[in-house]
């Protein structure tokens, strides 16, 4: 049937094909030849006769054919014209068994609501064989180029001899002094670090251990019923002091640990509301007047396999920033998003004072601190340990900020640790 209907426009088809120089060969989607030119009967050696309705694999090496049978049925699947190879030498099968290199162009086109391809075929042996003639001429030419190259490495080298002992001694010489800079830029950076250290120690433990004196004191003097109220309002600093300071001397413990590599993971499978109720509850402790931490209430349940200790030290961090650098009568938000199929994600937004742009790119850095959060306290050190935590265990952090907007912080960490 497919062959009667390119008979019937036999006429246009030999109009059409026999003008051009290259091979045609028509294929319909079975792979099966209903048309081809005369050009594609001198290259091959056979007559137009010979080839209809035969398979395509008549004129493939037997070698080839495997891939090519995949190659032409993703094609039609596709139906996009393009050129076949992709880099691939590609060879014709001639009647005399023959086998020659080819170049071939794959167009698509139904007829009478049928698929057919057809494929432009030329013969580039001549081309390989000028194309190998060249490889042949360049190699004799890098051989050439070689045989001078060694000779003028073994000159150098005779030079280089001369001189090696000067050079031995120059670079002696600057990889000492190079050793020296180095130690006493170490030394440099160690006193500063040791500075600044002392007076952070200094200034963070001192203000609220006088809060912890003070309020000890005052606390004393409400010995009344009536005045339970004000004796819980000193207690309830103290309680707040001691957990400040138990806060700091943790992230000191972390900072030893992690730069000695003492640190080790424990990992284990826990509850997600667990860890969420956990988190909000110990940051609801150090809440100001008026504050409120929206959370999820009806968040589904997830196991994960995960240091717990080091998540929730991560969250409660990022929580206690956002509590501490916004103001009274304020909102922070707590999302969770188990979604992902691998990853959870956390989002903590706060309506705080916000991080000026041009110290964004120094907040993970260790003791650094924002210029416009000098006057709070804090150590400078909360999110360098939360990002090398979180980088340990595969997982990151990132950050959007606007000064005198807020603060949004981004965790995405593996569910499962593996």
């Amino acid at each position: 049937m497919i062959q009667t209907d390119f008979q019937k426009n036999s006429e246009i088809f030999s109009l059409l094909f026999e003008g051009i120089s290259e091979g045609i060969i028509v294929v319909d989607d079975t792979q099966h030849v209903v048309e081809v030119n005369s050009a594609t009967e001198t290259m091959f050696g056979y007559t137009k006769e010979e080839l209809l309705g035969k398979h395509l694999d008549i004129l493939i090496p037997k070698n080839y054919r495997p891939n090519h049978h995949k190659h032409v049925d993703k094609f039609i699947e596709k139906s996009e014209k393009r050129q076949m190879g992709h880099g691939r030498d590609l060879y014709g099968l001639k009647k005399n068994g023959d086998i020659f290199p080819v170049e071939a162009g794959l167009n698509p086109f139904q007829f009478e609501g049928k698929r057919y391809v057809m494929s432009l075929i030329s013969d580039i042996t001549e081309r390989q064989t000028q194309k190998h003639e060249i490889e042949e001429l360049n190699k004799n030419l890098e051989r050439k180029i070689e045989q001078r190259t060694e000779e003028l490495k073994f000159t150098i080298q005779e030079l280089q001899h001369l001189n090696s002992k000067l050079e031995s001694e120059i670079q002696k010489r600057k990889q000492a002094e190079a050793k020296t800079k180095q130690a006493l830029q170490k030394e440099i950076e160690l006193n500063e670090l040791k500075t600044k250290f002392l007076s952070l120690v200094s200034h963070e433990f001192k203000t609220p251990l006088s809060g912890i004196l003070t309020s000890s004191t005052l606390a004393k003097k409400y010995t009344q019923t009536e005045q339970q109220d004000k004796r819980e309002k000193h207690l309830n600093t103290i309680k707040n002091k001691v957990h400040y300071l138990t806060g700091i001397l943790n992230d000191f413990l972390s900072i030893e640990r992690l730069e000695s590599g003492k640190v080790t993971y424990k990992f284990e499978e826990f509850s997600l509301i667990t860890l969420v109720n956990e988190v909000i509850y110990n940051a609801n402790v150090t809440l100001k007047d008026g504050q409120e931490i929206i959370y999820p209430q009806n968040l589904e349940d997830k196991s994960l396999k995960q240091d717990k200790h080091v998540l929730e030290l991560v969250l409660f961090n990022l929580l206690s920033n956002a509590i501490k650098y916004s103001s009274e009568d304020t909102t922070i938000h707590f999302e969770v998003d188990c979604s992902g199929p691998n990853m959870i994600k956390f989002k903590i937004r706060d309506e705080g004072m916000g991080i000026p742009k041009n110290d964004q790119k120094h907040i993970f850095e260790r003791y650094f601190r924002a210029e416009n959060a000098l006057n709070n306290q804090g150590t400078g050190i909360g999110l360098n340990i939360a990002k090398v935590h979180l980088e340990n265990l595969n997982g990151s952090i990132c950050f959007e900020s606007k000064e005198g907007v807020g603060t949004t912080f981004y965790i995405e960490i593996p569910k499962v640790h593996e």
